[in-house]
């Protein structure tokens, strides 16, 4: 059995009755969101070693959270069972530790936790509300914290404020969009002639970096024109595959990375980067006439990048966008786990770097 359903059995046979007897008057959400590979669907025998188990996070009000919630918490571990469907519901070798803050709660004993839905917004994204987020918010947050908080699952809903936060965050606004698609062109335009300069010069070595480079920037280009949320790097492969576009893509993807000479590198990623730019012209957004040969008097096979940032960029309609600069988001200018897991210096490092 994979977490979700875990989850959601342990919270209709064992949280839910609980609840009804303890607080029959108190409203709730109840869901599984924020972390864990069983969010995704991904979990198997071995992602049991940590994080994973009978979980379930209660939301409340405010209020309801300072009436109920470390009350509740500490009564539910008195009478929870040691056990569910023969998993433990302590928390086994899990490094995120149980929720403890001001709205947030608790216990090692168990996976019950409950949360204010102001405080996980807070902690995931560095807002306590969903309505009238900025673009420069919207491009602070990671895509797999977004993934992350739009994915899992809603297992109770009684005043629809959880559900409604996460199809708020359902996917980018379409003009933080078409940035994001500009700026993941201008990647594709700084070091594509590279693969065949360094195997031009006998750094093979070097080409094929440089190639894994451009091959990921191919697969979140395929995210951003599915209009899809990244995973984090353990995942991206896995989820990239099950992309519609991914079929055009990844035989171009897998020569490129098996091919043993500079050259063949070269021309299947361009031939990958047709592909997007057939893509993004059958979307109807920003059309570009894609076309492929060799950088400027150089015999290395690219495709005119610069001419897809333009027509992009130019699609964009909210002016206080198309006055930043072509940068990108968060996770366009840095894959550092510690800064995409930190929603406050997220913000931080994109308001310095676009503002």
């Amino acid at each position: 059995m994979q977490g979700i359903e875990l989850s959601r059995r342990f919270y209709a046979d064992i949280v839910r009755p609980w609840l009804a007897q303890v607080a029959p008057e108190l409203p709730h959400s109840a869901a599984l969101i924020g972390y864990g590979s069983e969010l995704l669907g991904l979990d198997d025998e071995v992602s049991r070693d940590h994080n994973w188990g009978p979980r379930v996070h209660i939301f409340l009000s405010i209020d309801s959270f300072n009436d109920y919630a470390r009350r509740l918490v500490g009564e539910f571990t008195k009478v929870a069972p040691s056990s569910y469907l023969g998993e433990p519901i302590g928390w086994r070798s899990r490094p995120h530790a149980p929720a403890d803050g001001p709205e947030a709660v608790g216990a090692i004993e168990h996976g019950l936790e409950f949360h204010t839905l102001e405080a996980k917004l807070e902690e995931h994204f560095a807002v306590r509300s969903v309505e009238n987020l900025t673009s420069l918010q919207w491009l602070g947050f990671a895509e797999q914290k977004l993934l992350a908080f739009t994915t899992g699952a809603v297992f109770h809903d009684d005043d629809g404020e959880l559900q409604n936060a996460r199809e708020r965050m359902d996917y980018f606004p379409d003009d933080v969009w078409l940035y994001k698609i500009a700026c993941q062109w201008r990647r594709i335009a700084e070091e594509q002639a590279f693969v065949g300069r360094a195997g031009q010069v006998g750094d093979d070595l070097g080409s094929r970096i440089v190639a894994g480079r451009l091959i990921r920037d191919v697969m979140r280009m395929g995210f951003l024109l599915e209009r899809r949320y990244a995973p984090y790097a353990k995942w991206l492969g896995t989820s990239f595959a099950k992309l519609p576009i991914s079929d055009r893509l990844m035989p171009h993807l897998e020569q490129a990375v098996l091919a043993g000479e500079w050259s063949k590198r070269g021309n299947a990623l361009a031939s990958a980067y047709v592909e997007l730019a057939h893509r993004q012209n059958e979307l109807g957004i920003a059309n570009f006439e894609p076309v492929v040969g060799p950088y400027h008097d150089r015999p290395f096979m690219t495709i005119n990048a610069e001419d897809a940032v333009a027509s992009t960029a130019a699609a964009i309609a909210d002016t206080r966008i198309q006055k930043l600069p072509i940068l990108g988001s968060l996770d366009q200018v840095s894959d550092l786990t510690p800064l995409l897991e930190n929603a406050s210096l997220s913000q931080r490092v994109v308001r310095q770097l676009l503002s």
